[in-house]
């Protein structure tokens, strides 16, 4: 009886402590399976942990796809908006060659002739110069061995050197000299050795548009008005024809010339209007950005970091915005801030001079008003004091 007795307390012992080592086994797994968890979720921060991160970040990783799309869109179908401007392009001149200079000829004064023939072939000249060397001309690339550049950094993508006003194309998939931005209708990053042409090529179309939309005004109104005439006396023939056996056809009221003629000319006006408002404020706005020595990019650029800094209140608002402490009283010091400016603006007159790379007032003439193929100041991986400009503020803050 003893016996059983202890041999029944000897296996209830040994059921307990199998219990407790269940028990103490089952709490270090659990403890393992948290320190993992916590261990990996420090891991997944750490990788993704960005002290940079912002709203407009988290939304450029939302865009990225789409990003993506129109990069290689743009890409592939750079060639077919170049066919595109040649094609209108040469349309327009077609129908001015054809239609408009004979009737020019016939109907103005010699010297009404001498004004459309001069001018009109110069801005023809200076739009197709323009346009083949803005799409033949590289705009620049920085140099992918190592070199002597300082304060340079380095190109995520490209991973070599990055000098100033440097930026990567993502279409392009290189960095571009003094990149504006990529545009389409060149199938070409517009940057430092062909923003010039770029410009002038905006120009150019631009005053050869209005220039058109202007002289063809009285034909325009002509010829719209001769399309609703043809209309009419068409609606007329077919009611007269309609009354009338089928053998019995009435003649044509217009040729297929004067209809062709009378087409050609209003579609000549309303491309010349629709590129020449559409042109023209893209014309503007570049001129605005050459004015304050900025691209594209460096105008947003700018702007952030001066809104940055005047968060910080390192920067006076009054001097960055173009306004004065006038209302400010006499007897309360004013804050000494720094003023934000541009360190590649020279002012505005010699913002335009470097740009259009003008040394001499002879310049304005063969380099501005005639095609030339001269080369901007500078290689793009430096920026010294072009000898055009005679003198220069330092910035007191710059970026």
């Amino acid at each position: 009886m003893r016996s059983r007795q202890r041999m029944f307390a000897a296996v209830m012992r040994l059921l307990l402590k199998c219990l407790r080592l269940g028990r103490r086994r089952r709490f270090k797994l659990v403890r393992q399976v948290e320190q993992l968890w916590h261990y990996g979720h420090l891991c997944l921060r750490s990788l993704l942990y960005n002290s940079f991160t912002n709203g407009d970040v988290v939304l450029d990783s939302l865009f990225e796809p789409i990003y993506w799309l129109v990069d290689h869109v743009t890409r592939w179908f750079g060639v077919v908006f170049v066919a595109l401007v040649i094609g209108l392009t040469s349309s327009i001149v077609a129908i001015v060659y054809i239609c408009l200079l004979p009737l020019i000829l016939q109907t103005y004064t010699p010297a009404w002739i001498c004004w459309h023939l001069t001018y009109g072939h110069w801005n023809l000249i200076m739009i197709v110069f323009h346009y083949y060397m803005a799409i033949t001309t590289s705009p620049g690339h920085p140099p992918q061995a190592k070199n002597d550049l300082t304060g340079v950094s380095i190109c995520r993508k490209c991973i070599a050197p990055k000098p100033a006003r440097t930026h990567h194309c993502s279409i392009c998939n290189r960095c571009v000299l003094k990149m504006d931005h990529h545009c389409p209708w060149l199938n070409n990053c517009v940057g430092h050795y062909n923003h010039r042409y770029f410009f002038s090529f905006c120009l150019f179309m631009t005053m050869g548009c209005i220039y058109c939309s202007i002289s063809g005004w009285e034909m325009f109104r002509d010829a719209y008005a001769a399309i609703e005439r043809m209309k009419l006396l068409e609606k007329e023939r077919l009611q007269v024809a309609a009354n009338q056996t089928y053998y019995q056809t009435p003649p044509p009221t217009f040729s297929f010339r004067q209809r062709a003629f009378h087409k050609s000319v209003v579609y000549l006006w309303v491309l010349c209007s629709s590129v020449a408002l559409a042109l023209g404020a893209l014309t503007l706005w570049h001129a605005a950005l050459i004015t304050r020595g900025e691209t594209s990019i460096e105008r947003h650029i700018n702007r952030k970091e001066r809104q940055r800094l005047q968060k910080k209140g390192k920067v006076s608002i009054a001097h960055s915005t173009g306004a004065g402490w006038g209302r400010a009283r006499r007897d309360v010091p004013l804050p000494v801030l720094q003023v934000f400016r541009n360190p590649y603006s020279y002012g505005s007159w010699d913002n335009w001079k470097v740009f259009l790379g003008v040394d001499v007032p002879r310049h304005w003439l063969t380099r501005v008003l005639l095609p030339s193929p001269h080369l901007p100041h500078g290689t793009g991986l430096s920026w010294d004091l072009p000898p055009c400009v005679m003198e220069q503020r330092a910035p007191l803050l710059a970026i």
